[in-house]
């Protein structure tokens, strides 16, 4: 690490911790010639995680279009937003531990689905029907028939 104060190449550590946020680590360095200390902050270096779209075009990984999707569908329901970012940071969990740099959209929105469909029912539908773009009432119903066999199911073997 280089001194910002004398440019020398060599330092030692005298104090490390994480962060607050805990994925970050603070280190306090102390020059071996001019001995200024500075901090310093290490974080693991992420593989970026590229979204194969539909018409494949690929863009970069982006929390923020998932959170726009959950938050349109959750629009007057009582899902608290705490709820929604752990959906996300679970998603994006699940990506990196898959060890792929590149995902199909259609898997990232199956697995909004996934969870939706233990978190509220009313959003689920919502989110499936842009999701899967139901163009017309039967694809709807067909959904909440399938919808209502898997909340039958898993409440007649509770």
């Amino acid at each position: 690490m280089k001194c910002p104060y004398c440019g020398y190449l060599e330092s030692k550590v005298i104090d490390s911790r994480p962060s607050d946020s805990g994925d970050l680590i603070r280190r306090r360095r102390e020059c071996l010639k001019c001995t200024q200390r500075t901090t310093t902050y290490e974080k693991i270096e992420e593989i970026p995680i590229t979204v194969i779209k539909k018409n494949n075009q690929r863009e970069p990984f982006d929390r923020g279009k998932i959170r726009d999707g959950l938050l349109r569908a959750t629009v007057k329901r009582q899902v608290p937003t705490d709820t929604l970012e752990q959906v996300i940071t679970d998603i994006e969990t699940e990506l990196r531990n898959q060890f792929k740099n590149e995902v199909n959209s259609r898997a990232i929105g199956d697995m909004v689905l996934e969870r939706l469909r233990d978190i509220d029912k009313v959003a689920y539908v919502r989110f499936a029907s842009v999701y899967r773009e139901f163009q017309d009432v039967d694809e709807f119903t067909d959904e909440l028939g399938r919808l209502q066999k898997a909340f039958s199911r898993v409440h007649s073997t509770s």
